[in-house]
């Protein structure tokens, strides 16, 4: 059964949603993106590669390689698939070392 929410205007203490997001008077706009650009990029480009290595893996090995044997290709593309996956898992933890690492030489210099 769904639940009936009640319209009561919420107590003086507590913020509603609207208020949470309202930008004080007078100061410029946030703008900035969510994201970083870079981060983005590096998104976009393991999608790709997730999309086009495994597909061009299959077709490439399916003649070439393995005399149309399609189990083998497809294993090849299973396997380039987790290439690019275990590729991506690693680029990502390094751009958090090196964000940490970064934030502790601003702390230590700040001091």
């Amino acid at each position: 059964m769904a639940t009936r929410r009640s319209n009561a205007v919420p107590a003086t203490g507590e913020k509603t949603l609207a208020e949470d997001f309202k930008q004080p008077l007078g100061q410029p706009s946030i703008t900035a993106p969510a994201v970083p650009m870079h981060v983005i990029v590096k998104l976009l480009a393991f999608t790709f590669a997730m999309i086009v290595v495994p597909i061009g893996s299959y077709f490439l090995t399916l003649d070439l390689v393995f005399s149309g044997n399609s189990t083998f290709a497809g294993a090849t593309a299973a396997i380039m698939a987790n290439v690019v996956l275990v590729g991506y898992i690693i680029v990502a933890m390094r751009e958090d070392q090196s964000e940490a690492i970064e934030a502790a030489e601003r702390e230590r210099k700040g001091r």
